[in-house]
This record gives structure tokens, sequence and C-alpha cells, in this order.
């Protein structure tokens, strides 16, 4: 399960008396927000999280019953509250998991306010009484301050103070015109406002963005419209709120990966050089140096790929395209021995897809240029295997929510920028479709938020860069 102290989950009405009084929740939640319930019979009421990180109020008004004919087998323990996903739609009987919920409950999802999870229910319990339902609101995109500059194909981190530092991008407003950008913002979450902080010292787009154990970000690589792809890197230090040049990577690139390793040190992998040469090289960046070093090469040239950290500290780098085409092959840098080996190929070629670790270990490779298919990574079988397809495919960002579920977001369709953003459900192995961002968007980034919403922000809708940002609740 992921790490995070502060996600609301499921207020469970408890089925004797009706009252969400009696439920069972999470013991920490986020300050301000609440969870809304709801009885089959109309009425509802809200539990509220009080700055201490308590539960307070929340309460159903129904209709008086005898208590004597509730069965003690018909309440909701705290044990199964506890075993419910937030993400998850699931009912007490049959055991099938549904969008379940009610009239109410489309009503109230227009509060954009509320906290965002898929529709919990319970079922029978009072003796041939209205069975009692708890609805908490589906996830949500809700628009939050925006950017003081419009941006794509930027970077976005979350630093330790759970502000977001967005660095970077492409600036375009019209056809024939656009240019990099220096620039960079924080994002308050607190606020839901963003505010410039220092600059970088060179525009970058397709640059790579890596927080280090010491709190400092790491920006490297890239591309520059008057300098061609850059080899040059610097660190952001969130207290002085500047960047200061760091060393060099061997070599310039754009379009590459970077991933944290277990011993601190960042992966560089592939990415375009010297105009449009794919290359195989890789690189660490050391912290407490500050340098670049060579490591081992991949088998294949390529960018436009995923590299991804596995439980054993390995990384799994997939797909991306070689100068000729898109890659199918897939292969694992060990960090002990410095060195790539190949492992299992997708079942189709992609680029552009996003790569997310499950909680079970597996990875969710999805979507990319080519079509809506999507497959997981077994680390111990070095295979991979189909698993249900998107519904709108080539989502630009995936993010590994707190319920388990992935989010996956906007893209390119083929023919349209779009809207649509949607579930995969590991337990399921399926996708489903959830609300829509306020905007279309291409290249944007998608960030987790400490509260457990995500920030999307800026990106491209076909027309020009976009300054706008949602959040999903």
């Amino acid at each position: 399960m992921v790490a995070n102290p502060s996600i609301v989950l499921a207020c469970l009405c408890a089925v004797i008396l009706g009252g969400c009084g009696g439920g069972t929740q999470e013991a920490k939640c986020v300050p301000g927000l609440s969870v809304v319930c709801a009885c089959l019979n109309g009425q509802s009421g809200a539990k509220t999280c009080t700055s201490a990180g308590t539960f307070a109020g929340c309460a159903c008004t129904a209709p008086a019953v005898d208590a004597g004919s509730a069965g003690d087998g018909d309440a909701t323990s705290p044990a199964d509250a506890a075993a419910t996903s937030p993400g998850d739609a699931a009912t007490t009987e049959g055991g099938s998991g549904s969008s379940a919920g009610t009239s109410e409950a489309g009503d109230l999802a227009e509060d954009r306010g509320a906290v965002g999870s898929d529709a919990l229910a319970t079922s029978g319990g009072v003796d041939g009484g209205d069975a009692l339902a708890v609805t908490v609101l589906r996830g949500i995109f809700a628009r939050t301050g925006s950017m003081n500059v419009a941006r794509y194909a930027h970077t976005a981190t979350i630093l330790g103070s759970g502000k977001v530092l967005v660095a970077g991008g492409f600036l375009y407003t019209k056809p024939g015109y656009y240019d990099a950008i220096a620039s960079a913002e924080l994002y308050d979450p607190a606020a839901g406002t963003f505010t410039a902080t220092g600059s970088m010292s060179v525009e970058r787009v397709y640059h790579t963005a890596a927080m280090l154990p010491n709190g400092k970000v790491l920006l490297a690589g890239g591309v520059g419209l008057s300098d061609g792809e850059l080899a040059s890197a610097e660190l952001y230090d969130p207290v002085t709120e500047r960047f200061t040049s760091t060393g060099s990577l061997a070599v310039a690139r754009e379009l590459q990966t970077a991933t944290m390793l277990p011993n601190g040190q960042v992966l560089i992998t592939g990415g375009i050089y010297d105009g449009n040469n794919p290359t195989a090289s890789a690189e660490l960046y050391e912290p407490a140096t500050g340098t670049f070093t060579v490591t081992g090469s991949m088998a294949v040239a390529r960018y436009a790929h995923t590299a991804t950290l596995l439980g054993n500290g390995e990384v799994l780098v997939v797909g991306g395209y070689d100068g000729t085409g898109s890659l199918s092959s897939a292969e694992r840098y060990d960090p002990g021995s410095g060195t790539f080996t190949a492992t299992g190929s997708m079942s189709v070629a992609r680029l552009y897809h996003t790569a997310t670790v499950l909680e079970n270990g597996k990875v969710l490779v999805a979507g990319g240029s080519h079509g809506t298919s999507a497959e997981l990574y077994d680390p111990e079988a070095g295979t991979f295997t189909v698993t249900g397809s998107m519904i709108v495919g080539q989502g630009t960002s995936a993010i590994l929510l707190a319920a388990g579920k992935v989010l996956i977001t906007g893209g390119y369709d083929g023919t349209n920028f779009v809207r649509a953003a949607e579930i995969y459900d590991p337990v399921a192995g399926t996708f489903t479709a959830t609300d829509s961002m306020s905007e279309a968007r291409n290249w944007h980034t998608a960030t987790l938020l400490p509260s457990g919403d995500v920030l999307i922000a800026g990106g491209f809708d076909g027309t020009s860069s976009l300054t706008s940002a949602d959040l999903y609740e």
C-alpha cells in the first residue's frame, strides 16, 4: 500500500439504527475536508475532518427503528470497513463491485469541494425496512489556481514541503510561434495557487527532474531552441528557491528518463542526442559529488521510453523509439553490476506510453502511440501479459492512487486531444471512465499530493499551451 498519512476513506454507516455515528473510518484524515453520508431513505449528513486529524459530526437522521429487530450479524464491522479500498465500488452482499449509489449521490457529485471516491454501499440488515447506504462522492476534477506561464512538456516534482515545483517546458500560442521556457513556479496545495520561484539557468524542454534524498531537485538535459540538446544540469534548492549548476551529463540528451535508485543515485537512460539520433547510453548522478558517470549501456538505443524502479531495486526499461520504429523490447538495469539485461518483450510496440508499479509489484504498461492496449509486467517471471484495454488510449500521465488503482489522464487519440480520464483496477484488470478534466490536455503533468489529490498542470490542447490546472479529488 502506498504510504500516505492523510487519505480520507469512506464513512461506513452502521446498519443498526441507520446512523453514520456508528460507522468506522481510517484514523487519519485531511483537515477541513468532509465525506458525505447518505441513507436510502433520502436523508443524509456529513462527517468533517477536524484540524486535529479526527472525524466529527457525521450523522444520518433515519426513521425510528426497533433496536430489537436489528440482527447483530447485519452490522458493518470495523474489520470489514478497513478491508474496503476507498476507490472501490462494492456491496456487502453479492460480492461483485459496481458503481452503486443513490440518486442523491449524483446530485452531490456536483459539489466539487467534497472528497472524491467511488460509491460504496451496504445493503440489508434492518428487518423488513429500507436498506441503508453510505455514499462517498465519485472521483472528480475541480479547477484550482492557474500557472503564471502557459507551458507543456515541462516537469512537476513534489517537494518535501508538499509544494510542487513546475519547471521549463514549451510556450506555444499560435501556429509557428513557440519558445522554450526557463521559468519555474511553485504550487501550494494549501492556498491552491502558483507563485513564481527562481528560474533555471537555461530554457529546457523534454528534460527530466528527480527529487534527491537531500530535498533538492535535479533537473538534467532536455533541449533549448538555440542550444539544441543539453548536457547541463542544475539543482533546485527549496530553501533558497534558487537553481545552481551541478555536473554535466556525459552525453547531451532530450527525451531521456531519470530514475531515483535506492542508494540515492539517479539513473539517466537513453534519449536523443545530436539532432535526431537515439542513444543506448546511460549514466549515474551522484548527489554527494555532484557528478555524472557513465554506466553500462542498454542493448537497444531508445527514446520516449519508460524506466521504472522495481521492488528489488532494479530498473525496468520498456519500449520507446530506436530511430526506425517503435519498440516492444524491454530490459532491466542492475545497480549492483551496472549492466542491462534483456527481459520479456511486450505484445505490441509502444512509445510515449506510461508505466506504473502496482501494489502487487507488477508494472502496468498502458497506451502509447499504438492504441488502447495495456499489459502487465511480472518482475518474478520476467514476462508481459495482456490486461484489459483502455477506453481512449495514449494517456499522457499515470498516477498510482492511494486506493491502489491507477489514474490515467488526457493525451491524443489519433484524431483529437482529449479531456478524458480513466481508472485501472488491478483486481478486476479493467479500465473504467472517471470524470473528465476541465480542458483537453496532452504533454501535461500529474503529481500526487500529500492529501491524496492529484494535481494536473498545463499541457497542450491542440491550439495553445495551457496555464490551467485541475485537482483530481
